[in-house]
């Protein structure tokens, strides 16, 4: 069963997120109450309209669309719902440092050269 709320901090609005289970996106209520990939599209709920917003996501992960669907604090930046805390901003935004194939090629300067403690490792030796 999902949870009520993940966060419970000081701020008055939470937007509800969980994942799609057709592809493992993450996804966010819209005021609506539909599914969005972007955070920008999010519902941001006040306290009234919170248990609504749940309720919808809820049902959505009964009918098996969506799994883990839980509340968390936002703020509104330019009339546009982010995320509070850490974990979420990576959740809406992805990772905080490059990864994939242009974090791996070559000319990436984190591929060709690492300094371990015992000395340094250079792409290609």
């Amino acid at each position: 069963m999902a949870k009520q709320t993940q966060d419970r901090g000081t701020g008055n609005l939470q937007a509800v997120t969980a994942n799609r289970l057709t592809d493992g996106l993450v996804v966010w209520l819209t005021p609506a109450h539909g599914w969005t990939v972007d955070i920008t599209l999010a519902g941001a709920f006040d306290a009234a309209a919170l248990p609504a917003a749940l309720e919808a996501g809820q049902a959505s992960e009964r009918r098996r669309e969506v799994v883990d669907v839980y509340a968390t604090e936002v703020r509104l930046e330019d009339g546009r719902p982010r995320p509070a805390r850490l974990r979420e901003r990576i959740r809406a935004e992805g990772p905080s440092t490059p990864y994939g194939a242009p974090a791996l090629s070559p000319a990436a300067p984190a591929f060709r050269t690492v300094t371990p403690a015992f000395g340094s490792f250079h792409a290609g030796e």
